[in-house]
């Protein structure tokens, strides 16, 4: 099997059973993110979405800090979970997104983003949300999603 048949080959959001995220769900059927991350969502004990995952290695710069686009590639998924009753099942594009540096982030730390839908209406969602890393603020970011139909 290719790496391309055994990540992303479908099953859309599955739930985590094992290790350090277990009780967790993530986007089996998006490789790229899958690469990227692998990311993680879940609802908090107040009914918040939440998105995580684990800082490695292979997420940081040549300076040993986060990379900034393995950041805002976060961002860009977060949007989407958080967006998640908005979106009510429907799928969506990005279509701004932009971020603030804040702090960097380093190998083995928990990153996690939160957020919340400030306005949803029509096919429009804007959010706003922060990712820290182990509790500290690490970017703050806002866009906006557009919902789409899906044409298969």
């Amino acid at each position: 099997m290719s790496e391309n048949e055994a990540v992303g080959s479908g099953g859309g959001l599955i739930p985590v059973t094992e290790g350090e995220f277990a009780g967790w769900s993530t986007w089996n059927s998006d490789a790229f993110e899958q690469r990227a991350g692998p990311f993680y969502e879940r609802r908090d004990e107040n009914g918040d979405y939440v998105s995580a995952f684990r800082a490695e290695e292979r997420h940081m710069n040549g300076a040993g800090f986060m990379h900034g686009g393995c950041l805002m590639t976060f961002a860009d998924s977060a949007l989407f979970t958080i967006a998640t009753e908005a979106l009510a099942e429907s799928h969506g594009v990005t279509m701004h997104l932009a971020g603030d540096f804040l702090d960097p982030a380093r190998v083995g730390q928990l990153i996690e983003a939160r957020g919340e839908v400030v306005r949803a209406g029509g096919k429009t969602i804007y959010v706003v949300g922060k990712i820290t890393a182990d509790g500290t603020p690490v970017l703050s970011f806002n866009g906006i999603i557009r919902k789409i139909t899906r044409r298969d």
